[in-house]
């Protein structure tokens, strides 16, 4: 049976809408006639004829109404399917659509299909409708139900621009609000606690020590020079109880930094409790090994307090208890080496140990010149200081705080004029003459005499600035320029200087030496006792008499006073009694009086070397002016320096000034060699084989420095060679001796075994001539 065709115009003459019959908004669309509406669900109003009033709303269908018709049911005999049945079932005409009314139900006859009316609101699709209900015809195969479908997924289409559009804005949304609610945190909420931790963040001033200058020989090889080397320093608000935690921080790190510093405990941590101050060091110059050894504790105690356990402790501290707070961390997740720090700085070392040390000198522990010409030359050695200043937070650098630098200047470099291979035969020998002697001590000086550049200035006993905890104060200076001692007859040589520069005598003058010589209450003698002498002047001094130079100097004036005053000039001229211009520290000028305070016996005592007072170095350069022909030169010990920028300069050469004439001095220098080659002369020790050599022997009555008195003696020999043609002049002084006292008996060997080995050294040819042998005697 055919579906009954739909009039036009839905019975009431043109199309129209039919109210009630619009699809509920919301509805599902493509919603098939499956299971009924859900309990409570109100159904759609039956459809109306034209003109009449709308249909009030059905009950639900689980509560219908009593007064209310129910529509009929389909018959099976139209053909309709079962609902449920599966359209395969179905015949072909039934497979037609029918209309269907708002609900799925089948149209009644005469009203417009939902199907042919225009939804009531744009936009929005008609549910489809139901098919009809109704029970299977008899002896019709069993419905089948047909698959439920599930309703369209509502996820969200991110192809749709304007959903992605709202998605991104709410993620925005969500982030800002963090970092909204983080800076609220930050500025308002935690603003004090971050106040109080940046004070940890300070800026550290550091200072950069500079390279300190080396001093080498006047070959270039290195006496003291500088290597790398570290301060182990500490910031000691690092070390308090509010930044560490622990209330015994520093006496913690004080026990594991002694061992390896060697610096004991109790030292350690006072340092470490001074928290008003952020830098302090612990130790000074320390060698790379103590470094490493302090970082790789350092580093191992900072992964220890890194571990996990660790590091929960410290989230809960400041948390209260109920949150399961702590008011401290465990010791071992706290790093008491946290602040302790090393700083590059040097090491000043001495690659020849106690080579010229007393010469050289040393430097303290802070790394300034305490002795020698390294205080002398501290400015030009120590160069110029530098800053560094950055900013650390817990130990570490923050690189992102900036910070400033002002680099160091590196020091000057001296070259010394010593000799190292000279420096080291004259050191020695004079420290095995000290053993053997049983001195106090003792030194010897070399000198070039045409320049007045020391050669060698070696001290005995010395010490090794590398180590001067073995040292005794008394060996730190540099006793050839630090010492005042009454020379003895060496300083004859002075006296005969004076009397021939003023032709009051030659070297033949004869002259008689009786012993004793009384002059006012005092009786002098020779160092032996002897009939009368009668001598030359050649002779006085090659004999070393006392009585005889006496005599010798009463002839510089018509009284005694006038005598006086002409020696005592000659002897300035020579140096006595004033600095030698090296400017060394600690150095003595020697003591000479005014010729008018000569009092009583001191006018007979100084023409042979008792009354007055020098160091080594004038001694020295009085034999090195004779031997320059009369011309005394400043005696110097820096050849030049060398500057930061590499550039040299050498050092201006020693003033000049002649003290006699040409002829004295060649007639002193023939006068000198009868003291080495004369068989009744006191220097025979000191003859060089194939050298002329000329020299003087002195034996002197020592001052105790102690008592003030005389105690001891000082044991003498200066000289130079070749006689002929003079090159270096050695000196040689020996300091109260118990073993012999004589200076030719003690020094001559010392001289002989110095100049020796300088002349090879420097390849001085030897003498081509012999000595003039001037006689001695004289028969009345």
């Amino acid at each position: 049976m055919s579906t009954p065709r739909q009039p036009p115009g839905g019975g009431a003459g043109g199309r129209r809408t039919i109210k009630g019959a619009a699809p509920r908004p919301g509805a599902p669309r493509g919603q098939s006639g499956g299971k009924p509406p859900a309990a409570g669900r109100a159904r759609s109003p039956k459809p109306q004829p034209p003109g009449a009033q709308p249909a009030k709303p059905q009950p639900s269908k689980s509560q219908p109404s009593k007064s209310q018709p129910q529509p009929p049911k389909p018959s099976a005999a139209k053909g309709q399917g079962a609902r449920g049945q599966s359209p395969k079932d179905q015949p072909a005409r039934s497979r037609q659509p029918r209309p269907q009314s708002a609900e799925g139900r089948p149209a009644r006859s005469g009203q417009p299909s939902a199907a042919t009316v225009r939804p009531a609101v744009r936009g929005v699709r008609p549910p489809q409708q139901r098919r009809a209900e109704g029970r299977p015809p008899a002896g019709a195969p069993p419905r089948r139900r047909p698959p439920q479908r599930r309703p369209a997924s509502r996820g969200i289409r991110l192809a749709d621009p304007r959903r992605r559009l709202r998605v991104i804005t709410v993620v925005l949304s969500v982030v800002f609000s963090v970092f909204a609610g983080r800076l609220v945190q930050l500025q308002l909420l935690d603003s004090d606690a971050l106040a109080s931790d940046a004070n940890t963040n300070r800026y550290l001033n550091i200072p950069i020590t500079a390279e300190r200058g080396s001093i080498t020989s006047s070959d270039g090889v290195a006496l003291a020079t500088t290597v790398d080397a570290y301060d182990i320093t500490a910031d000691p608000a690092m070390f308090t109880p509010g930044a560490t935690g622990l209330p015994d921080a520093p006496e913690q790190a004080a026990a594991l930094l002694a061992p390896i510093l060697g610096v004991p405990k109790e030292k350690l941590a006072a340092d470490l409790r001074t928290p008003k101050t952020r830098y302090k060091r612990l130790a000074a110059q320390q060698t790379p090994d103590v470094k490493n050894q302090i970082t790789d504790l350092k580093s191992s105690l900072e992964k220890q307090a890194g571990s996990r356990v660790c590091q929960a402790q410290k989230r809960l501290l400041n948390k209260s208890v109920d949150e399961g707070g702590r008011t401290r961390v465990d010791n071992e997740c706290v790093n008491p080496l946290a602040g302790v720090f090393n700083r590059d700085t040097q090491k000043r070392v001495y690659p020849s140990d106690g080579l010229a040390a007393n010469l050289v000198g040393f430097v303290n522990a802070e790394g300034e010149g305490a002795g020698g010409l390294e205080s002398q030359y501290q400015k030009q050695l120590s160069g110029k200081e530098g800053h560094s200043s950055y900013a650390q937070a817990g130990g570490r650098l923050v690189p992102t705080a900036g910070g400033s630098l002002d680099p160091a200047v590196p020091g000057t470099d001296l070259r010394l004029t010593v000799n190292r291979d000279i420096q080291w035969a004259a050191q020695r020998a004079i420290t095995d003459q000290v053993a053997n002697a049983g001195a106090e001590k003792g030194y010897v000086v070399v000198q070039d005499v045409k320049t007045g550049q020391v050669l060698a200035m070696a001290t005995s006993p010395g010490f090794n600035p590398n180590d001067l905890s073995t040292a005794k104060n008394s060996q730190l200076g540099n006793a050839a320029l630090q010492d005042a001692y009454e020379p003895g007859s060496t300083a004859k040589l002075m006296t005969m200087a004076a009397v021939l520069d003023t032709g009051k005598a030659t070297w033949d003058t004869k002259v008689t030496v009786p012993y004793p010589l009384v002059r006012g209450d005092v009786a002098f003698k020779d160092d032996e006792k002897h009939d009368t002498w009668y001598l030359t002047l050649a002779g006085v001094l090659a004999k070393s008499s006392n009585i005889g130079t006496i005599e010798a100097a009463q002839t510089l004036g018509a009284t005694q006073p006038e005598a006086n005053k002409v020696l005592y000039d000659y002897l300035r001229r020579f140096g006595i009694g004033e600095q030698t211009g090296l400017a060394f520290p600690g150095e003595t000028p020697g003591i000479l009086d005014k010729p008018e305070d000569w009092k009583a016996s001191k006018q007979y005592t100084i023409p042979f070397g008792q009354g007055l007072s020098l160091n080594a170095l004038q001694a020295t350069s009085v034999y090195s002016t004779i031997a320059n022909g009369g011309v005394r030169v400043a005696p110097s010990i820096v050849q030049g320096t060398t500057a930061p920028d590499g550039r040299y300069t050498p050092a201006a050469p020693g003033a000049q000034s002649r003290v006699v004439s040409e002829q004295t001095a060649k007639t002193l220098t023939e006068m000198l060699e009868s003291v080495v080659t004369d068989e009744q002369g006191t220097g025979g020790r000191a003859a060089i084989p194939g050298y002329r050599v000329a020299g003087k022997t002195g034996t002197a009555n020592r001052v105790d420095p102690k008592t003030g008195g005389y105690r001891g003696y000082t044991a003498s020999f200066i000289g130079f060679a070749p006689a002929e043609a003079p090159r270096v002049t050695v000196s040689c002084t020996i300091q109260d001796p118990v073993n012999g006292h004589f200076g030719g008996q003690l020094c001559g060997p010392v001289f002989k075994q110095v100049m020796e080995f300088t002349l090879k050294t420097l390849q001085v040819p030897p003498s081509g001539s012999e000595a003039p042998n001037l006689p001695v005697e004289w028969k009345p």
